[in-house]
């Protein structure tokens, strides 16, 4: 699934290309995604105008010059891209275009959102466990997908000193703790991984005991967060930039998905072990 440096990406790339875009018409091929669209959702954003892409968590905010925001989530497949109606499958010089400004038209295709100055915002998601709905300006940080969130791990409300009084409140292992929604948003499993090893903290320590590294901690979730936002993101499975472009911060994990090899510190053999149903990957030596 998108992590949020996925999804902070895929924001950029929507923000650069939809700001100040006119929506002409919008296209849905199906009546749901995970859940269904609301009611006139095509009326409701059809000649409105996009003034900003925006972020919480995992969600994209798409700010209207209306009363509503558009909310949508990418799920573990979605992606969007925005093609020039001229660059379409049978077109003549189609398979002489680069592939991040041409669209190849297929089932999973469920959005279409035409533009007035004649591009396509598509939405593409094979499995369907993305989303879009709606939501009114000033009842956004009370709807039901967002109410619950915990701070944003790049904003300042998320602080070292927030993190250990929140990890003293725990006593589950230390990675199912950070990845918690509530606590902050945005580490998944992935991001976890890596900032517990760059923190030096077993994943299985009950967060409790891993108060007192809670300022490393901190550090290194912003770290891995920052670097993977600045390399466009991970490219695990399906993830693509709007442009079409992988991310590549794969290149650099030093411990996920890296189960037997040796860590690059000191060798010893990478392990792995589950918790809370997902994979965690550390080194026994170098992570206590």
């Amino acid at each position: 699934m998108p992590e949020l440096p996925e999804v902070e990406t895929v924001r950029c790339g929507l923000d650069a290309a939809l700001t100040n875009a006119t929506i002409h018409k919008i296209t849905l091929r199906r009546k749901n995604l995970r859940i269904p669209f609301p009611e006139n959702f095509a009326r409701i954003l059809t000649g409105r105008t996009i003034l900003q892409v925006r972020r919480r968590a995992k969600y994209l905010l798409f700010t209207l010059d209306s009363d509503d925001i558009l909310i949508a989530h990418l799920g573990m497949t979605g992606r969007f891209s925005v093609c020039h109606p001229a660059l379409i499958a049978g077109s003549p010089s189609l398979r002489e275009m680069p592939q991040h400004v041409r669209h190849d038209s297929n089932l999973h295709d469920h959005v279409l959102i035409e533009l007035k100055d004649g591009r396509t915002a598509v939405y593409n998601d094979a499995r369907r466990f993305g989303l879009m709905t709606l939501a009114k300006k000033n009842t956004l940080a009370k709807h039901p997908l967002l109410c619950d969130l915990g701070p944003e791990p790049l904003d300042k409300d998320f602080s070292a000193g927030y993190l250990k009084r929140e990890l003293m409140k725990r006593s589950g292992p230390v990675k199912s703790v950070v990845m918690d929604q509530k606590l902050v948003v945005g580490v998944g499993n992935i991001y976890a991984s890596e900032a517990l090893f760059l923190a030096g903290i077993d994943p299985r320590k009950p967060a409790k005991k891993a108060a007192d590294k809670a300022d490393g901690l901190h550090a290194a979730i912003r770290k891995v967060l920052n670097d993977a936002i600045a390399s466009g993101g991970s490219s695990l499975r399906d993830f693509l930039h709007v442009s079409g472009e992988s991310g590549y911060f794969q290149h650099r994990f030093n411990v996920y998905d890296r189960k037997g090899n040796p860590c690059f510190s000191c060798q010893t053999p990478i392990r792995s072990t589950r918790l809370a149903g997902r994979s965690t990957f550390f080194c026994e030596h170098c992570q206590r």
